[in-house]
């Protein structure tokens, strides 16, 4: 198979100005593939700085609540920055540091990429700008907070949707001029080979540790494995735990939005407005139009409000081995709810969409059967966003009377 195709997905579609610059990135990241001192490094900084191994948790409740399969969950909440951006973000920062590279730029939706990279910069020393969708900038501000106060520059996009595309298409805008002190961190396994590999690489690191984790806790493997999938990098870290087990069910979970029956959603795998396409560097499946002109997308979930998919996900779904379904914005606060409610746990909105599907599946599964869900983050981010789906008064009262305290 060509280099950097997944089946008919993929490549590396870039301007020729860059073209010395991803010469040098393959170059250094084939080098630190084939050196084993290199992923013995990115394990042990992840240890002492990340909180791994993350748990994988038994979710006693839950799993008695449905009555069905057991219910476990793969606590990548639990990493520095509260989600699984780290696990990318930090093996990149080692890659920089063998560039000789003194400067980061990234796009964010979520805002967990963008804080996880200003993290990355400050740990090591880089200067880092963060581009982000207004939407999106609104939306998640206390990341935006964080970002600032980490040394990030962030700035914010106000063209096209206004959301993670747009602050792609800025970030690449950025490299193309800077490209010579410059490192961009794409932020999943989307973007121009090697972005997707590279970024795979880096997050198996969940999977192989959930492997290993199911093993000693269940005794065998789990039926099914679930992941929201926006580009897809939290998904690709636990799927590759289980790729070659072909008895483990693969589900992946897009962004199901106001429904796919309609205009205001993010799936891109399942439903009818998708098409194979190229932009941003690669080829996969795009919402997009007939002109191949990409059409605006809508999410719960800012993480997941994106137009493309990972063309690694995009083979594994043409393989038929992942599944895909999608959640509404309806069903993913229900479920936040309910796993607050039974568990004491809060999953980020991307996250949520994972439990979704599952939620639905564990009750008519055998009880001697377990599934995992990759909890890929934590929902302390998206406080204003759920605080405003639960309609909760005394959370508006707090949010008026802080106003009103700032407009004096």
């Amino acid at each position: 198979m060509k280099k950097g195709y997944f089946g008919q997905w993929g490549g590396a579609f870039i301007p020729e100005v860059l073209y010395a610059t991803f010469a040098q990135l393959n170059t250094e990241y084939e080098k630190a593939r084939a050196d084993a001192a290199f992923w013995q490094e990115y394990v042990e900084l992840m240890g002492n700085y990340s909180c791994r191994p993350t748990p994988l948790t038994y979710a006693e409740n839950l799993s008695n609540h449905f009555g069905g399969a057991r219910i476990y969950i793969k606590r990548e909440d639990l990493n520095h920055t509260g989600a699984h951006k780290a696990n990318n973000v930090m093996g990149q920062g080692l890659l920089v540091k063998r560039m000789g590279k003194k400067r980061v730029i990234a796009e964010t939706g979520a805002g967990q990429h963008g804080v996880a990279t200003a993290t990355m910069a400050a740990r090591f020393g880089f200067d880092c700008t963060v581009y982000m969708g207004e939407e999106d900038v609104a939306r998640q501000r206390p990341n935006v907070f964080w970002m600032e106060k980490l040394g990030a520059t962030v700035v914010p996009v106000t063209s096209g949707s206004r959301t993670l595309k747009d602050a792609m298409n800025e970030a690449f805008r950025d490299w193309v001029s800077s490209m010579d002190d410059t490192h961009y961190v794409i932020g999943t396994v989307c973007g121009p080979h090697p972005f997707p590999e590279m970024v795979a690489w880096f997050q198996s690191i969940i999977g192989i540790e959930a492997h290993k984790q199911i093993l000693q806790q269940f005794g065998r493997l789990p039926s099914r494995v679930y992941a929201c999938v926006g580009g897809g990098s939290n998904a690709m870290g636990i799927f590759q735990g289980f790729l070659d087990t072909p008895e483990v069910e693969l589900v992946g979970v897009e962004a199901g939005g106001e429904g796919i029956d309609t205009d205001r959603h993010a799936s891109r795998m399942t439903g009818d407005r998708a098409s194979a396409g190229v932009a941003q560097g690669y080829k996969t499946m795009f919402l997009q139009n007939p002109e191949g002109q990409m059409l605006d997308t809508h999410s719960i979930a800012a993480g997941l409000d994106y137009v493309g998919v990972s063309p690694i996900l995009a083979d594994l779904g043409e393989q038929g081995r992942v599944r895909f379904e999608a959640a509404t914005d309806k069903e993913v606060v229900d479920a936040l709810a309910l796993s607050m409610r039974k568990e004491g746990l809060i999953p980020a909105l991307e996250s949520s969409h994972g439990f979704v599907q599952a939620f639905k599946e564990a009750p008519i599964m055998a009880g001697d059967e377990a599934i995992i869900i990759n909890m890929s983050g934590r929902g302390d981010k998206d406080i204003f966003t759920v605080a405003h789906a639960f309609d909760d008064p005394s959370w508006k009262k707090f949010i008026v009377d802080r106003g009103n305290e700032y407009s004096k």
